[in-house]
């Protein structure tokens, strides 16, 4: 054989070892990749399982708390069963009140389990900046016991005055709908609007109004249900 053959043996041996070399290589790194996200997803896993609970427990207590605010003579607390919040917007829309939702709704009862009305959750999309999710308590009489936001991006110093400016005049109120004005309120149905954020005045009365308007076609027939038997099952 000559020394140019033997060099070419030579040569394609060493490819091949290389190539052989890049391999194993291709194949190390792969498998310590793979051992990287098996470790890493077994510890998000476990990291998971052990904050899911207390997670959980921390929604829940804030919930409640939500919904004690705006009807602090309940004891406790029934989520509705089965509650569709596709039917809910057909509600809604039959009503007049496309821009808004029912998010859940809730029996606030006393200690002995006797309904004293509901708890709503209502999400308005017709914010300045976006939706603003508030609930309401409503009385059995449709008396409004008040409302408390739970989420809003409106405008600092204009819009997110709503906790300030807006909050504190639905409480106590009775009213088959609420309107807003710019000139003082001198009735029980009128809520000041905020200044130079009429949107999201309108947004947030345009809301409570459709959560009351939920209570009276939904739930005023489950409360005179409920008066007369007394109490409401948990």
């Amino acid at each position: 054989m000559s020394n140019a053959e033997n060099r070419k043996t030579m040569d394609n041996t060493l490819n091949a070892e290389d190539k052989n070399s890049m391999i194993r290589s291709m194949l190390k790194d792969a498998a310590i990749l793979f051992a990287i996200t098996l470790i890493a997803g077994l510890i998000l896993g476990a990291v998971y399982q052990l904050t899911k609970e207390p997670i959980a427990a921390q929604e829940e207590k804030a919930k409640t708390e939500a919904r004690q605010e705006v009807f602090a003579d309940a004891v406790s607390f029934t989520d509705a069963e089965n509650f569709d919040t596709q039917a809910a917007q057909t509600v809604l829309d039959a009503g007049g009140f496309t821009g808004c939702s029912i998010d859940e709704y809730a029996a606030a009862c006393d200690a002995d389990g006797n309904l004293l009305g509901y708890v709503i959750t209502v999400t308005t999309h017709e914010g300045y900046s976006g939706d603003i999710q508030f609930t309401i308590g409503v009385q059995n009489d449709g008396t409004l016991n008040g409302m408390s936001i739970l989420s809003i991006s409106e405008t600092a110093g204009l819009g997110m005055r709503a906790e300030e400016v807006l909050v504190p005049q639905f409480a106590g109120k009775k009213a088959d709908s609420f309107v807003y004005t710019k000139s003082g309120a001198s009735a029980d149905n009128e809520i000041d609007a905020i200044s130079s954020a009429t949107i999201t005045t309108s947004a947030v009365v345009d809301g409570v109004n459709a959560g009351r308007y939920y209570f009276q076609t939904e739930l005023m027939q489950q409360t005179g249900a409920a008066q007369e038997g007394g109490s409401v099952d948990e």
